[in-house]
């Protein structure tokens, strides 16, 4: 196959990692990964496979102790015991996990099952609530396996190949509550996930509807009017010819644009670029070529067809000739129209004429390489197609149903998705179809959505179910607009993020068990979860009360101080609460010390690119740091260097600073005049701040917001140089303002006047026992009681 379809590997061990006997070979990758191999052939494969690329562990010592009858490998994470001369099974192999310690713990023979912390699926098609996920990587018994027996292997040309019959290939993972480790170890050997283009995580608008080329224009032309950002543009599969001959069964295959929908295709999709945004197509290529596309003859020709008869070109996914066609001949010619990537939107099951090669497999493979072209960052949107399908992002979770149920769904799925590495899922939000208009599960599922890896908006092709947020009442589209503009203003933050999962194994969104293994609670808050390094998110997937206009989740906050987000109150760590939150919320809490990149919005409303201005969220507590990363967000330069980090430090304790340091790297992908805004939550109000760098001392003016306690900095002047922003007093953490966020509570709630002005009463003159005692004598609903005491409980006193 061409080049471009040549993957880079490192698929050989180190020799000196590898056991080999006759039958039998076993390859040591780390203290706590080992790879075991037996073929009555006596025949093993260096190749990559379709889940495993890179073997390349570094050497590492073990133990190697061997007699007539057994071999046994130890290391200081496992012991393998091994009958030779016999096939693998429960009486002829073992291993025994050993902790950091380096105490015996549970052993696994051969077969025995497993009980994993799940993983994912392949879609949520038709889902209308939970449906029990696939194995996952990870588990508390402190092993997983990894069979990678069945899968094809993948020669230096790039064509799918058999591996060698009775060919057994497992992979076992024995990293105990190392949950991190084991998902980078993961990682590195099925292949790093690749870094996102910047403008993929923005915005998405798409719908199944049929667009006119003059109606996609007024819709993007609307969004604009209404200062929403956009990133991506979806074109559905009306994009081409769908109203086809009975013959020909069906129009969901094509290659050909409606030219009764899209007269001028070409002018649209350079209007769009000229909106700075990115187009990607859906196609279904399942029911093949038909005669009467456009790029008929030249492909049919190309593959022998007589294209005299007119036969419709099978869809071939095992066959490398008809895929290199595939590209060529159909999609190429689109690309240079002004498609950017292509939407794979395979649902037509999992058989080829290779027995039990996934076609779902195949076609993000090659789509994902075929797209690299130019230097460009490659991307694809395509459903899971097993372990290693993290390599071609971004994920389609599918049609789901419509209801509470299903968003409800989607928060522990997203993050239990990371146990198999599978980290950017994108789901259609808002749900694809059936339901009902809700408009208050619109704006709850959009505020998961942009605290969510991709956030792509999406529909039925229903008249009726369009997710437009002017076309919802005022409340509604004012909170849906200001969330899809705050997902463009964390570009930044998250970005970086994308830059972490690339370099360091850590996907964007993980459960709460990542980094409290040891913790029991971390294992019972299912859509709880970190959105980065930062942040900790638990949507809000039930609806309000109507007498309080409050809902609440029930929160599990770890260690430290938390503050939120959206409203600045403080909470002291280690405990379960209930959380309230209107309409307008969902809690997101910072961790003490959080540092968070954020966008000032320009004039250029959908560019993604670094901005001249950034506004940085501190939140106070503890000290803190992060990396902000850039480069240009759609080539491969920053393969050879081509970005920049600029390191934030919150010096909370010591010496009561906030640093920017001078950022290094390829300074042309910084914006020459950068500037700063700072915004700081949780800090005690400070009689002065200054600035400090080599060449002067500024005294700084702020606004400060009493209520939130929250400090705002707009104009930190540009330098070259580090900037150190000090409290010349010290810093220290804030008192929440408990009156007036009650009143606040008080003011919206559907009770009678008279109990409001008690229970005001109490909080300005009693103790938060005796309030919280005396409220407790009232009839008011559940859910008010319990905001207040939220409020009241929140921090220490």
């Amino acid at each position: 196959m061409k080049a471009i379809y040549q993957i880079k590997t490192a698929a050989k061990s180190n020799t000196s990692s590898i056991i080999k006997g006759v039958n039998y070979r076993f390859t040591v990758l780390t203290d706590y990964l080992v790879r075991m191999e037996y073929n009555s052939e006596d025949h093993f494969v260096d190749l990559p496979s379709q889940t495993v690329w890179c073997r390349d562990f570094p050497e590492l010592e073990y133990e190697l102790i061997e007699d007539g009858e057994y071999i046994v490998i130890q290391t200081k994470g496992f012991k393998l015991e091994y009958k030779k001369g016999y096939m693998f099974s429960k009486g002829t192999l073992k291993i025994q996990t050993i902790s950091e310690h380096g105490t015996p713990l549970e052993i696994w023979h051969y077969g025995d099952p497993y009980q994993t912390l799940k993983g994912t699926l392949r879609t949520l098609d038709e889902v209308d609530g939970s449906k029990e996920l696939g194995e996952g990587m990870i588990s508390r018994q402190g092993y997983t396996l990894l069979d990678d027996s069945k899968s094809y292997l993948i020669n230096d040309e790039g064509i799918i190949q058999a591996r060698p019959q009775n060919h057994f290939d497992c992979y076992f993972f024995g990293y105990g509550h190392s949950y991190k480790e084991c998902i980078r170890d993961f990682y590195h050997l099925t292949g790093m996930p690749p870094l996102l283009p910047r403008y993929a995580l923005g915005n998405w608008w798409s719908r199944f509807h049929r667009y006119t080329q003059e109606e996609y224009r007024k819709l993007i032309t609307t969004f604009e009017e209404n200062n929403i950002p956009l990133s991506v543009a979806v074109i559905d599969m009306d994009w081409h010819i769908t109203q086809v001959e009975e013959k020909y069964l069906s129009g969901w295959t094509g290659y050909t644009w409606n030219k009764e929908l899209f007269p001028e295709p070409e002018k649209l999709l350079k209007w769009l670029h000229a909106k700075n945004l990115k187009i990607t197509l859906n196609v279904h290529p399942a029911q093949g070529v038909r005669p009467y596309e456009a790029k008929y003859k030249e492909i049919a020709e190309y593959l022998g067809y007589d294209i005299l008869k007119n036969e419709t070109i099978d869809f071939d996914a095992a066959d490398s000739k008809f895929m290199e066609a595939y590209f060529e001949f159909l999609h190429h010619p689109l690309e240079e129209q002004g498609v950017d990537f292509w939407w794979v939107d395979w649902q037509q099951g999992e058989d080829t004429k290779l027995s039990g090669l996934d076609p779902l497999w195949i076609l993000n493979h090659y789509h994902y390489l075929d797209n690299s072209t130019n230097g460009k960052r490659p991307l694809i949107l395509s459903r899971y197609a097993d372990l290693g399908s993290h390599r071609y992002p971004v994920g389609f979770s599918g049609d789901s149903i419509i209801s509470w149920a299903s968003l409800d769904f989607q928060p522990y799925f997203t993050a239990t998705a990371s146990n198999v590495g599978y980290c950017w899922w994108s789901h259609d939000i808002g749900g694809h179809m059936l339901g009902k208009y809700q408009e208050e599960l619109q704006v709850r599922w959009v505020q998961f959505g942009v605290f969510s890896p991709i956030m792509r908006l999406h529909s039925s092709a229903s008249v009726f179910n369009h997710k437009e947020p002017w076309n919802y009442s005022y409340e509604a589209e004012a909170i849906i607009s200001r969330y899809m503009r705050l997902r463009h203003k964390m570009i930044p933050y998250i970005y970086s993020m994308n830059y972490r999962t690339h370099a360091n194994g850590i996907p964007l969104i993980v459960p709460m068990y990542y980094e409290y293994p040891e913790d029991v609670s971390a294992y019972h808050c299912p859509n709880e979860y970190f959105f980065g390094s930062e942040l900790i998110v638990l949507p809000i997937t039930s609806k309000v009360n109507q007498e309080s206009k409050m809902a609440n989740v029930n929160f599990w906050f770890p260690e430290s101080i938390y503050i939120d987000y959206f409203t600045g109150l403080i909470y002291q760590g280690k405990r379960r609460m209930h959380i309230y939150r209107n309409k307008e919320n969902i809690p997101v809490f910072m961790k003490a010390g959080a540092i968070i990149p954020l966008v000032v919005n320009n004039e250029n409303l959908n560019d993604t690119s670094n901005p001249e201005c950034i506004e940085i969220c501190v939140a106070a507590g503890a000290d803190g740091e992060f990396s902000l990363y850039e480069d240009d967000g759609i080539s491969m330069d920053y393969e050879q260097g081509h970005f920049a980090m600029t390191k934030m430090i919150l010096d909370y304790q010591k010496e009561a600073e906030f640093i920017i340091q001078k950022p290094i790297g390829d300074m042309n992908v910084i914006p020459k005049d950068r500037r700063y805004q700072l915004r700081m939550k949780g800090f005690k109000r400070p009689s002065k701040i200054l600035m400090l760098n080599k060449e002067s001392l500024i005294d700084l003016e702020y606004q400060w917001d009493s209520l939130h306690n929250e400090i705002f900095i707009k104009d930190i002047p540009a330098t070259n140089q580090e900037i150190r922003i000090k409290f010349v007093d010290g810093m220290s953490l804030a008192n929440n303002n408990v009156k007036e966020l009650c009143f606040e509570i008080l003011d919206h709630a559907e009770i009678d006047f008279f109990l409001k002005e008690m229970i005001m009463s109490w909080l300005q003159n009693d103790s938060i026992e005796s309030v919280l005692s005396s409220i407790n004598t009232l009839e008011i609903p559940c859910d008010l009681y319990g905001a207040i005491s939220e409020v009241l409980l929140a921090q220490d006193h």
